[in-house]
């Protein structure tokens, strides 16, 4: 948009000067007209002279009439010497006297004609006139080389187009460089606002602003303010939720644990027969009387199993809420040891995949990357968790990192999470990036924040998260690229 106002003030500043530099040109041109017109005049003047010059017929044949040169046309001749000349032809238009290149058609009428005639490189301005002459009816012809006119239509390059033209263009670099300066902080201002962070909502300098411009830099400033209390409101309200239910999900954790224990450790349950409640379930009421509730071993497995995903969940959002702050900008970054972060991810979830028959492995390479190390280890647990999730018995799941060329450009810094599970078709990658989004169709259990906050980490950390199909052609490969 600058651009193109820059341009258009341009055009409208130059677009004049080349008007006036035609208006030039025509007022030459008319001047030159005007003087050419008196060259008419006096061409036209001269030719009775001329005529009255033939004083007599040849006195033999195969001679010249007799001339004497009226004073008017010897003069305008000597005057005009080298760029001048005079005919004088019969009406058969033989020439008689004068100089041969001084040729015309020979008029049908005594009224006095003009043309131009091309000779030694110079135009000149013929006047001829058909009438009586001491010898007899006689054709005059009068050539005139210095008519303005026909010198500025030679000169007009040189005299008039030239200048004109490098006026116009000094005059457009001059206008150029000074629109260039007068737009400078205009521009300085777009390209402030085009470079923030997206988290970067603070207020923009209004008295560094041009005047014209303050009126917008308010309206922005205005705008800034509005998204911040929004994002604000939003960001203090998911932390204040993740806050509030990761307490009380901690303690009915710990208490479910303890009962998931005590339950495997116990003989389990007398299945219920029909009779049971044919005697109005003697049991139930023995564990009423006792003011107690019997649970089955798999009541308080599910149990467990809720509460873990809800506090789950109570952390997906916390970490989700740690990604968005602005307040992450203050927070200085630090060099963070990739090759150890996976190794220490390798013995938290190490229990994990054991216990569901997964072959977990590592295959790193000592890198180092700069960012925020809890944030790192939120993404890569995000990405190790998904990974053993949703890897059927039996699978393998493999972390790694380390350097990699990258389509365009040096190396880049890499780290990935490969499993052997379903994977994600290709058409679903996009959308699986989206909150609380899940495949239609996958098995377990989870709450589709998983990828959105690896992507949002990633995002954060300048870094671009992809995902791609397994080597062997199934499962998926979740890939971070660092920038140098």
């Amino acid at each position: 948009m600058t651009s193109d106002l820059r341009n258009r003030l341009l055009m409208m500043l130059v677009m004049p000067l080349c008007a006036l530099a035609f208006v030039g040109v025509w007022l030459d041109y008319r001047s030159a007209d005007e003087a050419a017109g008196g060259h008419d005049q006096r061409l036209l003047r001269l030719l009775p002279a001329l005529a009255d010059s033939v004083l007599a017929p040849p006195i033999r044949d195969n001679e010249p009439p007799l001339l004497l040169l009226a004073p008017p046309v010897d003069e305008f001749l000597r005057q005009n010497a080298g760029y001048s000349g005079y005919s004088v032809r019969d009406v058969s238009g033989r020439l008689l006297l004068g100089d041969a290149w001084v040729h015309s058609a020979v008029p049908t009428t005594q009224a006095p004609e003009f043309h131009s005639v091309e000779f030694g490189g110079v135009t000149y301005r013929v006047a001829v006139q058909r009438g009586r002459t001491g010898a007899g009816e006689m054709v005059v012809a009068l050539a005139d080389g210095s008519d303005p006119r026909q010198q500025w239509a030679q000169q007009l390059l040189v005299r008039v187009l030239l200048p004109n033209l490098v006026l116009v263009a000094a005059a457009a670099l001059a206008i150029h460089w000074a629109v260039r300066r007068a737009f400078k902080p205009l521009v300085d201002l777009a390209e402030a606002v085009e470079h923030r962070s997206p988290r970067d909502l603070s207020p923009i300098d209004e008295a560094a602003s041009p005047a014209e411009v303050r009126p917008l830099v308010h309206s922005l400033n205005r705008l800034f303010a509005l998204v911040n209390a929004q994002a604000e409101g939003q960001r203090r309200f998911v932390a204040d939720a993740a806050h509030q239910l990761r307490t009380p999900l901690a303690g009915l954790q710990a208490q479910v644990e303890a009962w998931a224990m005590m339950a495997k450790a116990a003989a389990p349950p007398r299945p219920v027969s029909p009779s049971d409640f044919d005697k109005k379930m003697p049991l139930a009421q023995e564990g009423r009387a006792q003011g107690a509730i019997v649970l089955g071993a798999d009541q308080i497995e599910k149990l467990r199993n809720a509460t873990r995903r809800t506090s789950q969940l109570a952390h997906q959002l916390l970490a989700l809420s740690r990604a968005d702050a602005r307040s992450l900008d203050a927070q200085p970054p630090q060099r963070v040891d990739l090759k150890d972060l996976c190794e220490t991810l390798l013995e938290n979830f190490l229990d994990a995949a054991t216990g569901k028959g997964l072959d977990l492995g590592l295959d790193v390479q000592p890198v180092h990357v700069t960012g925020h190390g809890w944030l790192l280890r939120e993404l890569l647990s995000n990405m190790v968790d998904n990974a053993i999730k949703y890897t059927p018995a039996g699978g393998v799941v493999t972390i790694r990192c380390g350097m990699r060329q990258g389509r365009a450009g040096p190396p880049r810094v890499f780290v990935e999470v490969e499993d052997d599970g379903p994977g994600v078709p290709e058409a679903e990658r996009t959308r699986v990036m989206q909150r609380f989004y899940r495949v239609p169709g996958t098995v377990g259990e989870g709450t589709g924040l998983g990828l959105a906050i690896a992507d949002e980490i990633a995002r954060v950390h300048r870094a671009s998260l992809t995902l791609s199909t397994g080597s062997a052609g199934h499962g998926l490969v979740v890939t971070v690229m660092f920038r140098l």
